[in-house]
């Protein structure tokens, strides 16, 4: 069959622009030099653009959009026609609007992303107990401040990892305690201004900058912490803990949606549900979910 023929069907795949290469190099051995070339060129790209998102919320996103286009291959396979023209219409038109105006949505395509799926065997006792630990910590700490009347915002991360906003700030890497916490929003000193972030039971960083959620989001009597509470739920799954600098009420950010006046026993129910049961009731969802192999009929 004539090569003319093919090229302008086969021009338009991956496989297409490869076989166009190999007539090339029939025709032109030389024409090697320009393929090693665009290689090389395409692998410079690919490297730098895995640089900028390996360490953010783009790594997340970009592996969500990777599960998306497997899927959509998989049903391709599998002759699964309406899923595939659904999966197939939102990659080709739907992912752009997602990334740009809808946190929400966007905030999904990143859960698919993070390492939950993989979660098959939960938290052991241990973790639980040190997790429980740390929640206490952090509550004594979050009312000490509340009771000085000392603004401060706390950060902790769950799925959605934030290293970008991490690295925004001043490393830490420090045990999780009271004092420490304390320590660093007093007044006026270098670490107090902006958020402490922690993550895998350790605080990582102060002084991080975060997003901060637009006029409609939040109440006009509250201020830039409690803005940047509301922004970075909404941006990620992480939960966010304010304490008032004026009135010395904490409040509590958890999926874009702010809890006002939070005590302290409410406040720890709230961290145990959110970091500690609901990792248990999906542990035990997948656990369920594994295929069992049944047991041999007697005959």
């Amino acid at each position: 069959m004539d090569s003319n023929v093919i090229n302008p069907i086969a021009n338009n795949t991956l496989m297409g622009v490869i076989t166009a290469y190999v007539q090339r190099l029939h025709e032109n051995p030389l024409n090697l030099i320009v393929l090693m070339i665009d290689i090389a060129i395409v692998v410079f790209l690919f490297t730098k653009l895995f640089k900028i998102v390996k360490d953010s919320r783009a790594w997340q996103l970009l592996k969500g959009i990777c599960f998306l286009i497997i899927a959509m291959a998989i049903s391709s396979l599998l002759n699964l026609n309406i899923l595939n023209y659904i999966l197939t219409s939102f990659v080709t038109y739907g992912t752009v609007f997602v990334v740009l105006f809808q946190p929400e949505l966007r905030r999904s395509l990143e859960e698919l992303g993070s390492n939950k799926l993989t979660r098959f065997f939960g938290i052991d006792k241990d973790i639980e107990t040190k997790t429980k630990e740390e929640i206490y910590k952090i509550a004594i700490a979050t009312f000490e401040l509340s009771s000085e009347k000392t603004g401060a915002l706390i950060v902790m991360e769950r799925d959605i990892e934030i290293k970008d906003i991490i690295a925004s700030g001043v490393e830490m890497d420090a045990e999780i305690s009271p004092q420490l916490l304390v320590n660093i929003f007093v007044p006026k000193t270098p670490l107090h201004d902006g958020a402490v972030v922690i993550s895998g039971g350790r605080i990582k960083a102060a002084a991080c900058m975060l997003p901060l959620a637009g006029d409609k989001d939040i109440a006009r009597e509250l201020g830039t912490r409690h803005r940047a509470a509301i922004g970075i739920s909404k941006e990620s799954d992480a939960i966010a803990i304010v304490v008032s600098e004026e009135t010395g009420k904490v409040s509590i950010a958890k999926d874009g949606t702010l809890i006002a006046d939070v005590k302290e026993e409410a406040l720890k129910k709230i961290l145990i549900k959110n970091l500690i049961t609901k990792k248990k009731i999906e542990a035990k969802k997948l656990r369920r979910n594994i295929v069992k192999i049944p047991k041999a009929e007697d005959k």
